[in-house]
């Protein structure tokens, strides 16, 4: 037991004194880092010093660089803002030098006008008072010549006026005179040549329709079988065909009369068949009519194509092909339209030829011109404005259109084109013989062109000759001048346009004439 205790006492000792024997190591150990750290950490001040020394002088010599330079910088700019305050000084200088000068120079200008100013009221006043000695003489003038002559003033001023403008009138009405002269013998020697040239190279023929149609008979007993047991054939006739059917004392011949020339013509062929045939009852006269129907229906649109092919004019649609063939039936003034139409197509073309201007659209327009007469029984209105409605319905292009509208002056013409469709249009009616007049309605229009001519004053006599193609109109001498026979000319021209209708024109011719009589004894 005591062993054991003094064992571990041995053994708390030794490890007592290993404790502080290990102690006293560390502690050595210790005291040896901290020696060799503290060493360490001197050398590292020392050369953070040297760097920072460094570092120091290049900051200081960089500092001193930029320094330096902004100095010269600085040094730099003032000298370019002092060179330009002084050349503002400059200009300044010679500003206020110009100045100063303008300002002597207003100065002796004002003393300049002060003094024109002064004259100017004195030669005012001089004027006042001559002013007012000159209209005491007028009015002395005026007074004596009031007095010498016996009217006032405002009758003089009125008399001296009204021979003024009696002498104006005059001056103008020569003057008008002149130029419509110079310009009517350019533009007329020129129309007409191009005219004449259309005329002596188109010669159309003349066909003259009437209202009724006459179908001969071969005896006077058939007229017994077209009239029928009660009149049935002649009424079944009539029915079907819409014409009125006359029959009379005018031995061997049937009268066929109506308005619509197609339905005249289906009549006629139909009749003529029945007489031939000897079978006339209502089923053979229905069965007739509808075949000659049908006949005239294939005859109006090859003269549609004949037409279009005679004047060179393709690509027309089939409906107004159809239209132009039904113009073979209808006449103008006796006058056949489809005729009138082709040779309107054909003076338009020779026309547009000469003016050098699209011969084939000319043509096209001058053919085209009257097909709203192939409607007019069934639509109302003026023809031309139906016939360019037509032709806009069947795509015409707008110039033709326009051209047809505009050839009776419905719409005021704007092309060439339709002045050439109206010009071809008065040519083929106004040419001898083209078309023809009952004779109460050529009466009637001499009688009222005379009429217009007297209806003037200072007209003696007026006579209508060629047809009433021309009045010739007798003046006073004594009461019309030359001037104003020119102008008496155009008014009567300008009443019978407003007043009357005719076809083509009519000339105005008035004559003047002075005779000095003496008798030698």
């Amino acid at each position: 037991m005591e062993t054991d205790i003094l064992v571990v006492v041995m053994v708390l000792a030794a490890l007592a004194a290993g404790v502080f024997i290990g102690m006293v190591l560390r502690r050595k150990l210790s005291e040896s880092k901290l020696a060799n750290t503290r060493a360490a950490a001197e050398q590292m001040v020392v050369e953070a010093k040297k760097e920072s020394d460094a570092l120091i002088k290049e900051a200081t010599l960089q500092a001193k660089d930029l320094i330096l330079k902004a100095k010269e910088s600085w040094e730099t700019e003032a000298r370019e803002l002092r060179k330009e305050i002084q050349a503002q000084e400059n200009r300044l200088q010679q500003k206020e030098e110009n100045i100063e000068r303008r300002s002597d120079a207003q100065e002796a200008r004002k003393d300049e006008l002060d003094k024109k100013e002064h004259s100017l009221k004195s030669l005012e006043g001089q004027l006042s008072k001559r002013d007012i000695e000159t209209a005491q003489i007028i009015e002395e003038q005026r007074n004596q010549l009031e007095t010498i002559s016996g009217m006032s003033a405002e009758q003089a001023k009125q008399q001296l006026m009204d021979s003024m403008l009696s002498e104006a009138r005059h001056d103008a009405a020569r003057s008008i005179k002149q130029i419509e002269d110079e310009a009517r013998e350019i533009a007329d020697k020129k129309a007409k040549m191009i005219m004449a040239v259309a005329i002596q190279r188109y010669a159309g023929d003349y066909v003259a329709e009437k209202t009724v149609s006459v179908v001969p008979l071969p005896n006077d007993e058939m007229k017994g079988r077209i009239i029928g047991r009660e009149g049935r054939n002649i009424r079944a006739i009539e029915a079907a065909t819409g014409i009125d059917l006359i029959i009379d004392d005018t031995p061997e011949a049937v009268v066929i009369s109506g308005f619509n020339p197609v339905r005249r013509e289906v009549a006629r062929i139909s009749l003529e068949r029945l007489i031939a045939d000897g079978r006339i009852h209502p089923a053979r006269i229905e069965e007739l009519v509808e075949k000659a129907q049908s006949e005239v229906d294939e005859s109006i649109r090859e003269a549609g194509e004949q037409a279009t092919f005679d004047v060179g004019v393709h690509g027309i649609h089939p409906e107004i092909i159809k239209l132009l063939g039904r113009l073979k039936y209808r006449t103008s003034y006796g006058q056949n339209v489809l005729q009138h139409s082709i040779e309107v197509a054909f003076l338009c073309g020779m026309m547009a030829g000469e003016l050098g201007l699209n011969v084939k659209q000319a043509k096209r327009a001058g053919l085209l011109h009257d097909i709203g007469k192939a409607v007019s029984h069934e639509l109302e209105g003026s023809h031309a404005v139906n016939g360019g409605d037509l032709a806009r319905k069947y795509g015409e292009a707008p110039k033709i259109v326009h051209a047809i509208a505009a050839h009776h002056e419905d719409e005021k013409p704007d092309s060439i084109l339709a002045i050439l469709v109206q010009a071809s249009d008065a040519l083929s009616g106004a040419r001898p013989g083209a078309r023809r007049e009952t004779l109460e309605t050529y009466v009637k229009r001499l009688r009222d062109l005379e009429g217009i001519g007297t209806s003037f004053s200072g007209v003696t006599g007026c006579f209508a000759i060629q047809a009433g193609r021309e009045i010739r109109v007798m003046v006073a001498s004594d009461e019309i001048s030359d001037a104003k026979a020119h102008m008496l000319a155009k008014d009567i021209a300008h009443k019978i346009e407003n007043e009357m209708t005719y076809p083509g024109q009519i000339r105005v011719n008035v004559i003047r004439e002075t005779r000095a009589v003496e008798y030698a004894k």
